[in-house]
């Protein structure tokens, strides 16, 4: 694995791991938007309105029981005769990654708006917010926390399923895992998935940090930045 790591021949070309690299994360990261786009609306309008709860419930436990590989190659069978282009691969592809994404980021959406403190909605409301005015200056700044818990989520499990697209020769770096087992190479397809591996704990983090930019620390709990001689004045003031 180490030589093969160590090999330049493997890191240059159209089939070395810098370009599988980027293969990956492209599929990945199109497949987070589209579903990011169908899942946080879903999810803010079913939070928001406390309607549609059996439905979105039903409609995620749905979608994790898909069977991902089998559902690829159904997809491929039913698109190829109609587009004679890798869309014919492409696009069930990306299908197949925006159907997993959705559950996490649509209930973790939900559950996020369903979080927030009654007492804060109240308060927004009787200030005279209109509804959707407190669903996006008081609810969804709340409810972030979730709402980017659901991506972190959704992400991995599409960085780890992306591998699928070799199935259907596509790139990413489940090319390795493809290739290496047809070739009974053991060593390339233990790069492979120690890649993929590797791949998503980094982007994990980087999604850890950007909630650390984008969360209130007060609701993170984080050290607050008020000054404690100001916290204390505050304190023996009441």
């Amino acid at each position: 694995m180490i030589d093969y790591l160590l090999d330049p021949n493997n890191w240059t070309g159209s089939g070395g791991i810098p370009v599988l690299v980027g293969q990956h994360l492209i599929y990945t990261a199109v497949a987070l938007v589209i579903a990011g786009a169908i899942g946080v609306p879903a999810g803010l309008y079913v939070g928001h309105t406390g309607r549609g709860v059996v439905v979105i419930a039903g409609f995620a436990n749905a979608l994790r029981a898909l069977p991902t590989l089998g559902l690829i190659v159904l997809l491929v069978m039913i698109v190829a005769p109609l587009i004679a282009s890798d869309l014919a691969f492409v696009i069930p592809s990306i299908i197949v990654l925006v159907l997993l994404a959705i559950p996490p980021i649509m209930t973790n959406t939900y559950a996020g708006i369903r979080a927030v403190d009654a007492a804060a909605v109240d308060a927004a409301v009787g200030m005279g917010y209109r509804p959707l005015r407190v669903l996006f200056s008081v609810q969804v700044p709340c409810a972030l926390p979730l709402i980017i818990s659901g991506f972190r989520g959704a992400t991995l499990q599409v960085i780890s399923t992306a591998t699928i697209a070799a199935y259907v020769s596509l790139g990413g770096l489940g090319r390795l895992i493809i290739d290496g087992r047809a070739q009974n190479d053991y060593d390339k397809m233990l790069v492979g998935a120690l890649l993929v591996a590797i791949l998503a704990l980094v982007v994990d983090l980087l999604l850890a940090l950007a909630a650390r930019v984008f969360v209130s620390p007060g609701l993170d709990r984080r050290t607050s930045r008020i000054p404690l001689r100001v916290r204390r004045s505050a304190v023996a003031a009441s």
